[in-house]
Formats: C-alpha cells, structure tokens, sequence
C-alpha cells in the first residue's frame, strides 16, 4: 500500500485501467472454500482470494468451481469497487439558520411561552 493518500480521481483512473494491466497489479490466492455449497465445494482449490496492491482492496469469489472463473469474477468485484470509490463526494450545502431566522425563532418561542404562562389557573386576590 502506498504512503499518499488516494483520492477518488485516482481510484477512477485505476477503474478504468484494463483488466490485463488491473491483473498485473493484484495478487490471487487459492484456497478450499468454506461453506454451505454440497460435497464439491471442499475438494478443490477453487475459491480465490485477491488484494489489489496500491490500494489494499481485498475480495474473495466462490461462486463458480472454476478457479479461473472465480479469478475473473475477482476483477470485476475490483474493478467495482474503484468505481464506487473513484465517485465524486456529493457538494455539501451550508445549513446554518441565518441570523434573522434565528431572532423570528426566538420571538415565537417567546409568544408561545407567553401564551402557556396565560393558561393557567386564576388568581382572585
């Protein structure tokens, strides 16, 4: 992983990187499967295990039995995911109440109180 933190106009650049060269910077790892999945799941090392090295995404496909239809199943969820990471943040808008909506706030509040004040019992002195 590297020390500059990335942005998300680097990990779309990366999304949109062919996958022969997005492959070349991930490393695969196969293992058994675990799981619910019936006799053939635990036999073969089939399930595949990838980390994309510059950033440190990790994902994990066992859906197929093929080991390399699990790889290519690897990328695309890769790939996925520095498409959802490469989005822009959405532009924040300021809510802070402006001074004269605060004064009317403070001035209804202060005729409500005024009006429960008025409800309560009479006093004959």
């Amino acid at each position: 992983m590297e020390n500059k933190q990335l942005t998300y106009h680097d990990y779309a650049r990366m999304a949109r990187l062919p996958l022969g060269q997005l492959a070349e910077q991930c490393s695969a790892q196969a293992f058994h499967a675990s799981g619910p999945g019936g006799q053939c799941v635990n036999t073969t090392d089939s399930a595949v295990r990838m980390t994309h090295e510059p950033t440190g995404i990790v994902v994990v496909s066992r859906e197929s039995r093929s080991q390399f239809r699990n790889r290519q199943l690897c990328l695309a969820k890769i790939r996925e995911e520095l498409g959802r990471r490469g989005r822009a943040p959405k532009v924040r808008h300021r809510t802070k109440p402006s001074r004269g909506q605060r004064q009317r706030r403070l001035d209804d509040k202060h005729r409500r109180s005024q009006v429960k004040q008025l409800r309560g019992r009479y006093h004959d002195e």
